[in-house]
């Protein structure tokens, strides 16, 4: 890839950047990742957009990584070597939307890509109805890596790039040749359950055991962490304090509690099922390194080139874990990064991938390692 980074709020940045890339005649598409603190006018950006003739995609972020260094402003423009196809699903919150026939609609059948990047609103409700969609058609002939773009503000607004403008409630499906190795971890350990989720709507967990969700949620975290919830540090407490939805013969799938909802339920980041069987978790900065180490690990042992042909990192990591982590997120960064390698990502609401071998996921708090050929 062919990698370009400003880290300034400047629209120019951004403009430049792309300049600098399409310079390249190799260049056959460009993503873009960029920090939600530049806080773009959408019509400059959408003005940009509109005028490439290349395909582009990508989205913005709470934090975006470069090399071992987290941006909170800025922007990187990577140009791709491969001619990568960009799908976009709209309706992302639509509780009457398709989207295994909208993806068979819209997604050219004619070739299978390698790898597939996916990029969601983070803040849409049916993310996890998407990703069981694209598993139940494609399953597990290719590699997905991608997450969850939008803001720390929690308010729902442009955040996907696309030839057609910035967009909100959506999802980019974007297929490409490049060959890469995917590994997922997350590090975080059960404190207390199991509860049932006996009442949930999409992402709000309304009951567990028959209780109201924040009543069973408040009883745990408060004993664990000797804190109490107060009307304005909910999320200050809950960040250390996620859900773990039982998996077969797989490490759970975290879901990180966001706000409470009404009637004492619980907003999650990503869909909660009814009838699921949830732990709450705890973890610490050795757990949550040595997660991002292991990730790095696998990603490497699956890559089929070997590693030697592995060019560049592709780290997506939560924003909730920098949260967690505080200074000692530096320590993970360290831990995925390797100095004779590139290395760009995305801190992001919500991690999307699968090795190849196990399902495909919509994570919380969870490391994810992708190695690229190119």
């Amino acid at each position: 890839m062919l990698i370009k980074v400003d880290r300034t709020k400047s629209i120019n940045g951004l403009k430049n950047c792309i300049s600098e890339v399409l310079s390249d005649k190799d260049v056959k598409g460009i993503m873009i990742l960029a920090c939600d603190e530049n806080s773009y006018k959408v019509e400059e950006v959408d003005s940009i957009l509109k005028g490439l003739s290349l395909p582009v995609f990508g989205g913005t972020f709470p934090e975006i990584i470069y090399g071992n260094e987290k941006l909170t402003t800025g922007v990187i423009v990577a140009g791709l070597s491969e001619d990568p196809e960009v799908t976009v699903i709209p309706d992302l919150s639509d509780d009457d939307a398709d989207y295994e026939k909208l993806i068979d609609e819209r997604f050219s059948h004619d070739k299978l890509p390698v790898t597939m990047f996916v990029f969601v609103d983070g803040l849409s409700k049916r993310i996890s109805a998407l990703i069981e969609a694209l598993f139940n058609i494609f399953g597990l002939e290719m590699n997905y890596i991608g997450g969850g773009a939008g803001s720390l503000s929690f308010e729902q607004k442009p955040c996907l790039f696309t030839n057609d403008g910035l967009l909100m409630d959506s999802s980019l499906l974007v297929s490409t040749n490049i060959k890469s190795g995917i590994g997922v971890k997350h590090g975080w350990e059960m404190i207390s359950g199991s509860f049932t989720v006996t009442e949930s709507n999409r992402n709000e967990i309304i009951s567990l055991d028959w209780k109201p969700a924040f009543d069973v949620y408040r009883e745990v975290v408060e004993e664990h962490s000797g804190k109490k919830f107060a009307d304005d540090n909910f999320f200050d407490i809950a960040k250390s304090y996620p859900f773990g939805i039982h998996k077969l013969d797989a490490e759970n799938i975290v879901r990180d509690p966001l706000m409470k909802g009404g009637e004492k339920s619980l907003i999650c980041v990503g869909e909660v099922p009814k009838n699921s069987v949830v732990d709450i978790l705890n973890g610490n900065r050795d757990s949550l390194v040595a997660a991002a180490t292991n990730a790095v690990k696998i990603a490497e042992e699956v890559f089929i080139p070997g590693r030697k042909s592995i060019k560049t990192t592709f780290f997506i990591d939560c924003i909730s874990r920098v949260l967690f982590l505080e200074e000692a997120f530096q320590d993970e960064l360290e831990a995925v990064f390797h100095p004779d390698i590139s290395m760009i990502g995305a801190l992001t609401l919500g991690e999307i991938a699968n090795s190849g071998k196990d399902y495909l996921e919509f994570y919380n708090k969870t490391a994810v390692v992708g190695v690229f050929d190119q």
